[in-house]
């Protein structure tokens, strides 16, 4: 605890939470630069990099640009809050991976486009209520838009300090007040009007704010919405009948943070997959976009979905109704690409034996469209690295009640995974040689490791060197393997560099039955290359003794 509590405060120290402001270089940034030229830059430079190539048969990507026909399919293809995970800022100018393909290709090149699914059964798409679907009276007219009544407090209490009509419920006051005369943190805002469907059926109605919100229908309560921890909660399936008005009541409460409230709805479903497999007939080429979502993953969530709970996973695998997808997709015989986009590791184990290409991309932020196109259409080359272990299935696993580490993460996993920490692949090849490192080394100190690495391929890229060392004659249980080291290197084709790494005493000890930590002489194997020993890439591996009493 001790150590923590220097660590935090070490931190808190260098912010100069203690100093006078104007002794504190940090309180005299600017608000401009904010999402500045280079702060833009560095999220494309994030997002690439953090892109990984997990299967690539038949040099299936990168993809031409001289394509006819391009269908981009799947729930993660054009949603927003997809890109940012949890916790997050809200960008102003976030690009799709739709978006961000239709910029890549440009008029030459038709991109089609289906949801084909929702993220998984039970979890309804909510998008926007339009403009079209509201009515309000002013001046005793019947006007599109909602009456919006603004109170100076979250109780909604007393007069409104102004009242407008607003074209459709979809504000965002980021970090402020709709009004300058309104507390930033202290504030409501009341919708009033008409709600009119375009078609009759099941709706999904609904909203999102980062505070709360209750939203209420011909005087029924519908929504009640506390913490944008529980967004599962944030709509309720309602029968509207074409064309008849509905009295609308949204009451929005702000307490803090940012600020915005909208609208939502899913209208009546429709065959989503029938629509997706009816645009890829028509293409040359087809990228999926699925994986999971926010509203699936994250922190103490109520997501009434099979396979998740409390916001938690209790399987890998992909949901039902995506996986579903993908096999009637790949059943046309097309050209067929799988981005996966999610905060943690998704088995699919089906399109990791039939499915030619599959990327990795995460939740990669705002210029997540950007990125992955570059990386879809040849741009870039990929050279992320899985930081963690992409098993088959829960199967392979412990129990999740127990934190005994056996049968856990690369270090103790003894099974074969699906995609190996640290695998990743790239648009070229490299070669490994030259591997240097002492014989023996005395207890107590350390060693220099030095590999040549060559770009083999035919293109410029990025190779992400990793050194694993294992202890071979330990007598008490040690992991399996333990990345000590790794290194990011550009190189052009028929390039060589040499990479050095340092091992430290610590990296050479291990804890002994007495729980204290000791270096024990004996035999240890180094393996370096772009992957564990045994994966895809290529690696180079040694020995050296610790030698002493």
């Amino acid at each position: 605890v001790d150590i923590s509590l220097r660590r935090l405060f070490r931190a808190r120290f260098r912010l100069g939470e203690f100093d006078p402001p104007e002794q504190v270089q940090y309180t005299g940034i600017p608000l401009s630069v904010v999402d500045s030229k280079e702060h833009r830059a560095l999220a494309l430079e994030t997002a690439r990099k953090s892109i990984v190539l997990l299967k690539n048969d038949g040099a299936t990507l990168p993809l031409g640009k001289d394509l006819g026909t391009v269908a981009v399919i799947g729930p993660n293809a054009d949603d927003v809050e997809v890109l940012l995970g949890n916790y997050n800022g809200n960008p102003a100018e976030p690009i799709t991976p739709l978006e961000g393909i239709r910029r890549k290709l440009g008029k030459g090149t038709q991109v089609l486009h289906a949801r084909g699914s929702e993220w998984a059964d039970g979890l309804p798409y909510l998008v926007p209520v339009p403009g079209s679907a509201l009515f309000t009276t002013h001046d005793g007219r019947r006007v599109p838009g909602l009456t919006a009544e603004y109170f100076d407090n979250r109780a909604l209490e007393g007069e409104p300090v102004k009242t407008e009509v607003v074209p459709r419920l979809d504000a965002n006051w980021w970090d402020q007040a709709p009004l300058p005369e309104l507390d930033d943190d202290d504030f409501g805002v009341r919708y009033t009007g008409e709600l009119v469907a375009p078609e009759s059926g099941t709706y999904a109605l609904g909203g999102v704010g980062f505070s709360a919100f209750k939203l209420s229908l011909d005087g029924e309560a519908i929504v009640a919405f506390e913490n944008r921890h529980h967004p599962a909660k944030r709509s309720k399936d309602v029968e509207l009948e074409a064309g008849r008005s509905y009295r609308l009541r949204v009451d929005y409460s702000e307490h803090r943070g940012d600020a915005h409230m909208t609208l939502l709805w899913a209208p009546p479903p429709k065959d989503l997959a029938a629509e997706a497999v009816a645009v890829a007939k028509k293409a040359d080429a087809v990228v999926m976009f699925m994986g999971l979502s926010p509203r699936l993953e994250g922190e103490e969530m109520n997501v009434p979905v099979d396979g998740f709970e409390g916001g938690d996973r209790v399987i890998i695998g992909l949901p039902a109704v995506q996986e579903e997808l993908i096999k009637r997709v790949h059943a046309l015989g097309k050209p067929t690409v799988l981005v996966l986009l999610s905060g943690s590791a998704v088995s699919v184990t089906w399109a990791a034996e039939n499915v030619p290409a599959i990327v990795q991309a995460w939740y990669p932020g705002q210029a997540a469209g950007e990125a992955i196109a570059d990386v879809l259409f040849g741009d870039h080359n990929p050279a992320g690295r899985l930081p963690v272990t992409f098993y088959r299935s829960v199967d392979q696993l412990p129990p999740f009640e127990s934190y005994v580490m056996k049968g856990r993460t690369y270090r103790y996993f003894e099974g074969e995974p699906l995609y190996a920490f640290g695998h990743g692949l790239s648009y070229t090849s490299f070669g490994y040689g030259n591997l240097q490192l002492p014989a023996t080394v005395p207890a107590g100190e350390g060693l220099s490791v030095s590999v040549d690495v060559e770009n083999t391929g035919p293109r410029a890229g990025e190779e992400v060197v990793q050194l694993y060392l294992t202890d071979v004659e330990a007598d008490v249980p040690v992991p399996r393997r333990t990345l000590a080291g790794f290194a990011r290197v550009s190189l052009a084709p028929g390039e060589t560099r040499s990479v050095s790494f340092e091992l430290t005493p610590r990296q050479l000890s291990l804890i002994d039955p007495d729980w204290k930590r000791v270096i024990v002489p004996g035999t240890f194997e180094v393996s370096v290359g772009g992957g564990q020993p045994g994966g895809a890439t290529a690696v180079v591996v040694g020995q050296f003794e610790v030698t002493g009493d």
